[in-house]
């Protein structure tokens, strides 16, 4: 009979801030209810279970009674409850006093409904870094779970592996278990029989070994065609019956149970990293490609098992290199965290404002306040968004929108706090992104809009403070190292997350059509020159050819500050076609307005000829291809869904409505003005397969300019945020009635 070795069944589930109400049903449907059921009646069964934030959140709100069967098998000493970072952040993103506070909040809420001590934590994907340490040890975290290529790549070999370390920072110390990278591919992906094999194997080999499965509950039920063979053709059972069935040597139990009971291998300084597939997604496509190709190769050595473990891709922080668009959130994120400990800190010191009563209710109080700003900013530093693989949310919009949605939430509160009831507005400039170059943030009690003079003078984030929303959280269209499988077509192999050799699944057909790149961001203000006869479908198709330097090129940037009105003055010598002119871009803001007024001065053109001159916006957060989602012409005419492709000539208005959110975005000209429109799409890839995805409406006014005598040439547009319709919605379902005590 093998030697008695211990199990460590751990399951990691999460959805993420943002996802869709019907998803969270769907998995609690097909995942997480089914394991449930089939656990447990084997009584003999000990496990961990790590639920996210988000997700226990709206398990306790819509299916209580599953959290508390969880609550049951806690107080039967069956279940161990795993905490963590609140709302699944990657810990090496967010600063120092968040990830204390995520984790210290979120175990506060677990003991509160399990009535259970939680002593360990769960890393998002397995993004560590060994400075790490120190905070989970001063938030009260005595263990972590890490992959074992974690601890490989520190040099220490398989039969090393089975059991659990010491690391230490700063003087402070953790227990960190390895988890088996071949459980994770054999359970539930192989027959039943395979697990249990391979942990006899560990069993004659490591007596008194401690094995560890930790991997995501959605696999079981919930991932592409797992439902089936997991649950209706037993898969699940299967295993737990043979498991049963080797109780003699195959003894389950929990993270706590077996550090309170076996003593640590030893010690080990962990390098930084994550699980194998994240720090190959990592790179940029084509050194992924070269990496695939490298690796491929070097399997067929037959030192490969030796070095193998010394073979990666890169470091997770490069998500914010490869997708700009993912530094914008962080950059935003890391504002909002500074003003939040700002006020924080200075809470003392401030008077709080008049004491308001809603309906005889007592408004928040401004520690209530800085309360629920700080819940917002956790909210949004919930991972998905933030990197994109397999899995991994950027190219998903609702998630991205997500993020910005509790960002802007929360700084909404802590003008709150702070007192801001009347109209304002302000202006600053400062590295705002980490470019070491000065930003330019416009605010008022209405909007905020962020501008980048050092690329192209664009605005990169416009934010609508009664919906939440911004309206550039775009994404660009850009090469991935999957689409070589996309431009193969259905029926290649390589497009499962499970098996490399399962055949692409296309979620629609003619993907390879949509492969276009763009290069630039999709942002707005974007200045172009273009030749007379160029066409929508180039400038879609990314074919149209810059005649100016002006798109990306620097500009300078001079801040007017009155105090009902700011204004950032943005100018740029440069050329088209080679010819030397000039343009200054302005943007002002009102105090309580929610209208930019953008006005656009070029100089030194020539008589003698015309100029082809666009300026681009493109809107996020608006999806085409439903009937409440439209354009119309200013007076409500309707033009056709968002998405649709139009050519407008001689116009002076056109608005894009989204009556879901309730905004209708107007953009109206002085001067007579041609208009195309055109919708941005991506082909990503999910879990799911290959898709098709609406990231953004473009718009672009375009005039063949002539200029007058002076060799100038003038147009003022004012862009005109009307959230009427859903502060009307606002009002009808709050219907206060408001009192002002002192």
């Amino acid at each position: 009979m093998p030697h008695p070795i211990r199990l460590l069944f751990v399951l990691h589930d999460h959805q993420p801030v943002g996802n869709f109400e019907g998803v969270f049903e769907q998995a609690y449907q097909d995942s997480y209810r089914p394991f449930l059921d089939v656990i447990e009646p084997y009584a003999n069964f000990k496990l961990a279970l790590h639920t996210s934030g988000p997700l226990m959140e709206w398990l306790d709100a819509h299916h209580p009674e599953y959290v508390d069967r969880l609550a049951a098998l806690a107080a039967a000493g069956r279940l161990e409850i795993i905490g963590g970072a609140y709302f699944e952040p990657i810990l090496p993103m967010i600063p120092s006093r968040d990830r204390i506070g995520q984790i210290r909040a979120y175990r506060e809420f677990l003991q509160r409904r399990f009535g259970t001590p939680i002593r360990g934590a769960w890393i998002a994907e397995r993004v560590w870094e060994q400075s790490l340490t120190a905070d989970l040890a001063a938030a009260g975290v005595e263990y972590i779970i890490l992959d074992d290529s974690h601890f490989k790549s520190a040099g220490l070999t398989e039969d090393q592996l089975w059991g659990y370390y010491l690391t230490e920072d700063d003087g402070r110390l953790l227990r960190v278990f390895s988890g088996s990278e071949r459980l994770r591919y054999t359970i539930p992906f192989a027959a039943p029989n395979d697990s249990i094999d391979y942990l006899r194997g560990i069993a004659e080999r490591q007596p008194g070994a401690v094995a560890v499965f930790a991997d995501d509950g959605e696999k079981f039920g919930c991932w592409p065609d797992t439902k089936k063979p997991v649950y209706q053709d037993g898969w699940l059972r299967q295993f737990f019956d043979l498991a049963q069935a080797n109780a003699d040597w195959l003894h389950w139990t929990t993270p706590s149970e077996t550090i309170d009971h076996v003593l640590p291998l030893g010690k080990v300084y962990i390098p930084e990293g994550s699980y194998r597939e994240m720090t190959e997604w990592v790179l940029p496509p084509e050194q992924l490609l070269a990496y695939e190709a490298a690796r491929a190769e070097l399997k067929q050595h037959p030192q490969w098992n030796g070095i193998s473990r010394f073979v990666h891709g890169g470091t997770w922080r490069n998500f914010l290199v490869k997708y700009p668009e993912i530094n914008e959130m962080y950059s935003r994120m890391m504002m909002v965290s500074r003003r939040l400990h700002d006020a924080l800190e200075n809470a003392a010191s401030v008077v709080p404002p008049p004491h308001v009563s809603l309906n005889g209710r007592s408004a928040l109080s401004r520690d209530e306040l800085l309360h629920d700003a700080r819940t917002e900013m956790y909210r949004a530093q919930c991972n998905c968004a933030y990197w994109h693989g397999a899995f991994g949310g950027v190219y998903l919009p609702h998630l991205r929108h997500a993020i910005y949605q509790h960002l802007i939430a929360a700084e909404n509160l802590l003008d709150r706090a702070a007192g801001q009831h009347a109209s304002w507005v302000e202006a600053v400039s400062d590295d705002l992104n980490f470019d070491d170059r000065p930003e330019v943030e416009l605010s008022n009690d209405r909007c905020l809009a962020l501008l980048s003079p050092s690329r192209g003078g664009q605005l990169y984030e416009l934010d609508v403070r009664a919906i939440c929303h911004n309206l550039l959280a775009t994404l660009s269209r850009r090469p991935e190292a999957y689409h070589r499988r996309v431009l193969a077509g259905p029926g290649a192999a390589g497009g499962s997350v499970i098996d490399a050799n399962t055949p692409v699944k296309f979620k629609q057909q003619g993907l390879e059509r949509h492969l276009q790149y763009d290069s630039y961001l999709r942002k707005s203000l974007l200045d172009h020159f273009y030749d007379d006869e160029i066409s929508p479908e180039a400038l879609e198709h990314n074919e149209a050819q810059e005649r100016g330097d002006f798109l990306q090129g620097p500009y300078e940037a001079r801040l007017r500050r009155n105090p009902d009105r700011v204004q950032v003055q943005l100018s740029r010598a440069g050329n088209a076609w080679g010819i030397p002119l000039k343009i200054t871009k302005g943007l002002t803001l009102h105090a309580g307005s929610s209208t930019l007024e953008i006005a656009y001065v070029l100089e030194g053109l020539p008589a003698d000829r015309t100029f082809h001159f666009s300026v681009e916006f493109n809107f996020a957060g608006m999806p085409a291809g439903a009937d409440d989602r439209y354009f119309h012409n200013g007076d409500h005419q309707r033009l056709g869904q968002l998405g649709s492709r139009l050519s407008l000539s001689d116009a002076a208005t056109l608005n894009l409505v989204d009556e879901w959110l309730g905004l209708d975005v107007g953009l109206a000209f002085n001067r007579p003005t041609n208009l195309w429109t055109y919708p941005i799409e991506t082909v990503s890839q999910s879990e799911g397969g290959f898709e098709l995805v609406h990231q953004a409406v473009c718009l672009q006014p375009h005039w063949h300019i002539q200029p007058d005598a002076k060799g100038r040439w003038t147009v003022v547009m004012q862009l005109k945020l009307d959230t009427s319709l859903a502060e009307q919605r606002q009002a009808a379902a709050a219907e206060p009635t408001i009192a002002l005590h002192s």
